[in-house]
């Protein structure tokens, strides 16, 4: 339920996943795959990326649609402080799960929250860890064969089977590693007068 007088949301995003998340929340918002760069030419850090990724995207989305409420997020996983992108494919996917055997994984999930009408912007970044079990490759290819998770930067759904995969994960929010930290997006929500279930 929303509150009539509030602004509408757009959520700065083509992800299923994100879409998803905030399915379970609100019933009336629009998502709007944002236009915007994806690389890192200002050589930022990971934690850095992904605020200013989320940044660019809410942006991006605001530019088109100053009255509404916009929600950009963008998330990086990290290996031994190496970026690892969405997989693309089966071979790519089975490379990057055996370099995270034994290991753990940073996912580092960061929103921007535009408010259009005091024009304040809002920013949170999740840090999530995944360890990842001691597993072979006939586990990863058992694995990617079910879940196909090749649009998943770590090459795996949480929302899938890829608990699998996991020795255990510590985190604040555990719907960040899907996509969005709603912990933090229902209380921002909340504050800014949205009627929420």
């Amino acid at each position: 339920m929303q509150n009539p007088s509030a602004p509408a949301i757009f959520l700065a995003s083509s992800s299923q996943y994100r879409r998803g998340l905030l399915d379970r929340l609100l019933a009336e918002y629009e998502a709007v795959s944002p236009d915007a760069p994806e690389d890192n030419d200002q050589g930022l850090e990971p934690a850095a990326l992904a605020s200013h990724l989320a940044r660019s995207k809410a942006e991006a989305v605001s530019a088109s649609a100053r009255d509404a409420l916009i929600i950009g997020a963008d998330q990086l996983a990290v290996l031994n402080g190496t970026v690892l992108g969405k997989p693309g494919s089966h071979q790519k996917a089975v490379e990057q799960l055996l370099a995270a055997s034994g290991k753990s994984v940073r996912f580092l999930t960061a929103v921007c929250m535009l408010d259009p009408v005091t024009r304040t912007r809002y920013e949170h970044l999740d840090e999530t860890t995944v360890y990842f079990r001691e597993f072979d490759r006939r586990l990863a290819e058992a694995y990617l064969r079910l879940d196909e998770p090749y649009d998943c930067a770590g090459s795996f759904k949480l929302e899938g089977a890829g608990f699998v995969l996991f020795e255990s994960v510590k985190t604040d929010d555990p719907t960040a590693l899907i996509g969005l930290p709603m912990i933090w997006i229902a209380d921002r929500l909340l504050q800014l007068g949205y009627l929420l279930p």
